[in-house]
C-alpha cells in the first residue's frame, strides 16, 4: 500500500509557490498594542476605584476591636446608665424619660459574644455614617453574658456618647438605648 504525501509547494509548477511576505501585502503595521480608554471610560474606572476604596474604609471602620479585658463597674442600684467624659448628661436623661426614640434597632438574640461584637461595631459605624443620634441594642436576658459585656464594649467605642437602660417601650432591662456622636466634618456616603 502506498502512502500519499502532500506537498505544500508544488515544485513542478513554480507559479503555485507562495512566499510568506506575499501573504501580508497591503497590511498596515500596527502603531501600538495598547487600547486607549475614552475619557468617559477613564472617569468610570476612577470612580469604581474610589468607590471600592471607600467601601474598604467603611468595612475596616465597622470592624472595631472591642477588648474583653476591660470590664466596667456599674451601680447595682437603679437602671444601667453611662455618660462619656466631657459629654452632657441631660441627653442620657432624655433617653431615660423616653424623649429620644431610636432610629436603628439591633436584635442580638441567639448570637454569641464574638458575633455580637461584630454586629455592634457595624451598627455604631452605620449609625454614625447615616447621622443617626440614637440606636437600640436588644441583648435579651438569657444567661446574662451579653447583658454584662455590652456596656463595657460600648464604653470603649469612640462614637458612643452615652447609654441608658431602655424604656419598657424599647425592651426595658433587656435592651440599651445608645447615643451616637456626630462630627461636623462628617462625610456622608450614599
Amino acid at each position: 500500500m502506498k502512502k500519499k504525501t502532500s506537498n505544500l509547494s508544488n515544485k513542478d509548477n513554480p507559479q503555485d509557490e507562495i512566499s510568506f511576505t506575499s501573504l501580508f501585502d497591503g497590511v498596515k503595521p500596527v502603531k501600538h498594542d495598547r487600547y486607549e480608554l475614552s475619557r468617559q471610560d477613564r472617569m468610570l474606572k476612577l470612580k469604581q476605584r474610589q468607590f471600592s476604596s471607600a467601601t474598604l474604609d467603611r468595612k475596616a471602620n465597622a470592624l472595631f476591636e472591642f477588648s474583653d479585658g476591660f470590664e466596667a463597674n456599674f451601680s447595682q442600684n437603679g437602671p444601667l446608665k453611662y455618660v462619656a467624659e466631657g459629654e452632657r448628661s441631660d441627653r442620657v436623661k432624655q433617653l431615660r424619660n423616653g424623649e429620644i426614640a431610636p432610629e436603628l434597632l439591633l436584635d442580638l438574640h441567639g448570637l454569641n459574644a464574638e458575633a455580637a461584637k461584630n454586629e455592634i461595631a457595624a451598627l455604631l459605624f452605620e449609625a454614625h455614617r447615616k447621622l443617626y443620634s440614637c440606636v437600640c441594642i436588644m441583648h435579651g436576658i438569657g444567661t446574662g453574658t451579653l447583658k454584662r459585656k455590652i456596656p463595657s464594649w460600648l464604653m470603649q467605642h469612640p462614637y458612643v456618647i452615652g447609654f441608658h437602660q431602655a424604656t419598657l417601650e424599647w425592651g426595658g432591662n433587656s435592651a440599651l438605648l445608645v447615643l451616637i456622636k456626630q462630627s461636623e466634618e462628617h462625610e456622608k456616603y450614599d
